[in-house]
């Protein structure tokens, strides 16, 4: 079985979906909030594009897509040579190190949604995340809070803005991070595949 950086030797390669029950019924987009303020500081920046980029190519092609790799590398602001380990190659090794995309033959298969972070991941972050992210874990969100985001979200929906920007513009509204996140995760669960952009 090739891994991330094997695949580096060549300039395309095959991206499916990584079907995971449990992950896909209870983890995040990883466009979320939650991926940004804890995933971050795990996968580096450019592993978080990365996921970001190939599971949005999913949402376009559900069941899989080729991904040219110099084409990906340069849309994210890196180059790509095949047979070399760069900033992007190492990436695409660490979507795969930490879980979030496996080799399969000719490719690798991506996440759609990203687990919650692990404890030995949140135990290496400041105190101010760790709080951040139990406060996260264990905050209750009330049916009127979750009502009124909702409404909001569909209302962004009915004007036509896309389903992946819903949970940014809700942050902007004041609705809470939980919040957001769980409506805006609902609302792209409605939404048909080829009409989230």
């Amino acid at each position: 079985m090739p891994d991330a950086i094997t695949l580096s030797q060549t300039p395309t390669i095959t991206i499916r979906p990584w079907i995971d029950p449990v992950v896909d019924e209870h983890g995040y987009d990883p466009r979320s909030r939650y991926v940004e303020t804890f995933w971050l500081g795990v996968l580096g920046p450019t592993a978080t594009w990365m996921v970001r980029r190939l599971a949005a190519g999913l949402d376009q092609h559900p069941q899989g897509y080729e991904a040219d790799l110099v084409v990906l590398a340069k849309e994210m602001g890196l180059g790509f040579e095949t047979g070399r380990i760069t900033p992007f190659t190492r990436g695409l090794h660490r979507c795969v190190m930490f879980g979030l995309a496996h080799a399969i033959p000719g490719g690798l298969a991506v996440r759609r949604r990203v687990p919650a972070v692990a404890h030995r991941h949140l135990k290496r972050m400041p105190e101010s995340v760790r709080a951040a992210h139990e406060e996260w874990q264990t905050r209750s969100v009330t049916l009127d809070e979750l009502t009124r985001a909702h409404q909001l979200a569909m209302a962004m929906l009915d004007v036509g803005d896309a389903a992946d920007t819903v949970e940014h513009q809700l942050l902007a509204l004041g609705v809470t991070e939980v919040t957001a996140s769980e409506v805006a995760d609902n609302v792209a669960r409605l939404q048909p595949r080829d009409k989230i952009r």
